[in-house]
């Protein structure tokens, strides 16, 4: 099932995405038993919007052996090296990366995200972390790398508004692989050019040990994500160019790239 939220002319609202191309409505929250409201959209005629407004994105770092190799920081971390953005970090399909003033070193990096779900994930073992699952989406942990490599820790560098496009929708059950995403192909084009191509099989720390190292931590609420790391690859993104994440069985996520945004919003 691929769960999207859009925006229709009545508002916003979570629905189902069919084969025929049809947002069907449902009712409130998709967590816990769906009901239909009977409302149906052509997905033409609707704008997608990021698949769910996480209370926290959880990110983990050097998960790929060759992307660690590639940052030239050292050894793979002997256990889940995590991270938070904010969630006002989080965009959806279609919606503009935002490169932030004077940067010139902004990279993207593709990532499967988990979503948690309606049980969320307290101190939970990786034997039940497959049951706090709610389903997948794809990621993009943009990073300002000067600024990663300058400071002492992350924030900064991971936290700027629009570097975390996730979407366009979150499928509940992969086609033929049912909730097990152990081997799936992660790519990133930038303008057309191939520029990372991984397999999840090659995650250090597979994503039952993830959630279960996360969930001794923090509580990961329903609708939370876990961004699960990038393969080798990371390259800079520039205003005026486009750059495309796939993963296998869950299709494409799309982001422009803009130049900084500097309208204030205080109020």
């Amino acid at each position: 099932m691929r769960i999207v939220r859009y925006a229709s002319p009545t508002g916003m609202s979570f629905g189902v995405l069919d084969g025929d191309g049809q947002v069907a409505q449902i009712e409130g929250h998709p967590f816990g038993q769906i009901s239909f409201t009977g409302q149906r959209h052509a997905a033409a005629d609707v704008r997608l919007l990021s698949p769910i407004l996480p209370s926290k994105v959880v990110c983990v770092g050097k998960n790929y052996a060759d992307h660690v190799k590639e940052m030239n920081t050292g050894d793979a971390p002997k256990e889940p090296l995590v991270f938070l953005k904010p969630s006002t970090s989080v965009i959806g399909p279609g919606d503009a990366i935002r490169i932030p003033p004077g940067s010139t070193n902004v990279h993207h990096e593709a990532e499967l995200a988990v979503v948690i779900g309606a049980r969320g994930a307290r101190h939970v073992t990786e034997e039940q972390a497959q049951a706090s699952i709610f389903g997948y989406t794809i990621g993009n942990d943009v990073t300002e790398r000067d600024m990663q490599k300058r400071d002492n820790q992350w924030t900064r560098a991971k936290g700027f508004d629009s570097f975390c496009p996730i979407g366009p929708w979150i499928e509940t059950d992969l086609p033929g692989i049912g909730k097990d995403p152990a081997d799936l192909q992660v790519t990133c084009t930038v303008d057309g050019e191939l520029r990372q191509d991984g397999r999840t099989s090659q995650l250090l720390f597979g994503i039952p040990t993830l959630i279960s190292y996360i969930s001794q931590v923090m509580t990961l609420l329903p609708g939370d994500v876990v961004l699960t790391g990038t393969p080798a690859g990371v390259g800079p993104l520039r205003a005026g160019g486009s750059v495309t994440v796939a993963i296998e069985g869950l299709g494409e996520l799309t982001n422009s790239v803009a130049g900084a945004d500097t309208t204030s919003t205080a109020r």
